[in-house]
């Protein structure tokens, strides 16, 4: 069975009946064990078309798409010699029941899809980490990968890039959108190192915000001009156009930085926004600064430093997110749109199963 979304209305949703059709030569099937789904998700599907998304796992109906999303899987068949029945993988999947991949550079640690349709995009997510020799998995952890650990991965790379640049000559990062995952992981690394982080979030929002900790100040979207006039940089999560233009307003020439990471306001965006004041926003990519690194640092040197903090990450998550699991199609469904309403508890975390 696939969870699929009409492209073009993200509203319409079915769920797809597959037949199991025979693995060509080189070929694993696998069954979803459970995946996150998280507002990081909305934005796959909001960008879908822009960013590549709807062509890791494409939907055999012209006009319908599965939205990617991040789990445990374990080998039903195969039919490489590389790869037996049983092993257990945590990457990216759709939202299905079954999926084949055609596994290429296995090794120990791991294995890569080398499906043709999935090599234009980025390397990064063909890669299936093996579970048992995956030095990030912690025991006891699991959900806490599923829900958090993409999300950490970006939020540690948006930290790293403005670390990177020496926060652009800014004295604040305002971020949009701080009670998503995404922006609270970032939020909580910059805050530790001894950046000022401005939140801009809903009314609805403010309370859970300020209570993280890891915000220096929480501002309502409705009282942007109280946003304090330094040099600052600005991360956008919400993707909402009219709180975009109200910030490259407020700074002006003070914007060192617009970097655009999110859609989680995906209904109010808008791509209308040439005529912005400040700088040019740009899109946050992260296969971009994995590379830097890589080449850089090492891979070893990324991973570790990349694993130390990810632990330390999770230690503190444990105190506020709160799973819920989430079984069967129309349960995903309803979670589906309560997220695509931006209607979730920013404390609930949705680990699912179709």
């Amino acid at each position: 069975m696939n969870f699929e979304v009409d492209r073009h209305d993200l509203r319409r949703t079915r769920m797809n009946p597959v037949g199991s059709v025979p693995l060509d030569d080189g070929e694993i099937r696998l069954v979803v064990d459970s995946f996150a789904l998280t507002s990081n998700n909305i934005t796959y599907a909001a960008l879908g078309d822009a960013m590549q998304y709807w062509n890791f796992f494409p939907a055999a109906d012209e006009g319908w798409g599965r939205i990617p999303v991040w789990g445990f899987a374990s080998v039903a068949e195969s039919r490489s010699a590389d790869v037996r029945p049983g092993t257990r993988v945590y990457g990216f999947m759709p939202m299905s029941t079954l999926f084949v991949v055609a596994p290429g550079h296995v090794d120990d640690h791991g294995l890569t899809d080398l499906a043709r349709h999935r090599q234009p995009m980025a390397s990064t997510y063909n890669r299936y980490a093996i579970v048992s020799e995956n030095s990030l998995h912690l025991p006891g952890r699991e959900e806490h990968h599923m829900l958090l650990w993409p999300l950490f991965f970006t939020s540690y790379l948006i930290d790293d890039v403005l670390a990177d640049a020496n926060g652009f000559g800014a004295e604040a990062v305002v971020i949009s959108s701080p009670s998503s995952k995404t922006a609270v992981i970032a939020a909580h690394l910059l805050h530790a190192r001894g950046e000022k982080v401005i939140g801009l979030t809903s009314l609805g929002n403010r309370e859970f915000v300020e209570s993280l900790g890891c915000y220096s100040s929480v501002i309502t979207y409705d009282n942007l001009d109280a946003l304090p006039t330094v040099p600052a940089v600005y991360v956008d999560i919400a993707g909402d156009h009219s709180v975009t233009t109200a910030v490259h307003n407020h700074y002006g020439d003070d914007l060192k930085h617009s970097m655009i990471v999110g859609n989680t306001h995906w209904d109010k965006a808008s791509p209308q926004l040439a005529s912005l004041t400040g700088p040019e926003r740009t899109f946050f990519f992260a296969p971009t600064q994995i590379a830097k690194r890589a080449t850089e640092w090492g891979s070893a040197e990324l991973d570790q430093r990349v694993s130390a903090s990810w632990e330390r990450f999770c230690a503190w998550a444990s105190k506020w997110v709160e799973f819920q699991y989430v079984v069967g199609h129309q349960a995903v469904d309803s979670v589906y749109r309560e997220l695509l309403d931006g209607r979730s508890n920013p404390r609930v975390g949705y680990i699912c199963s179709l």
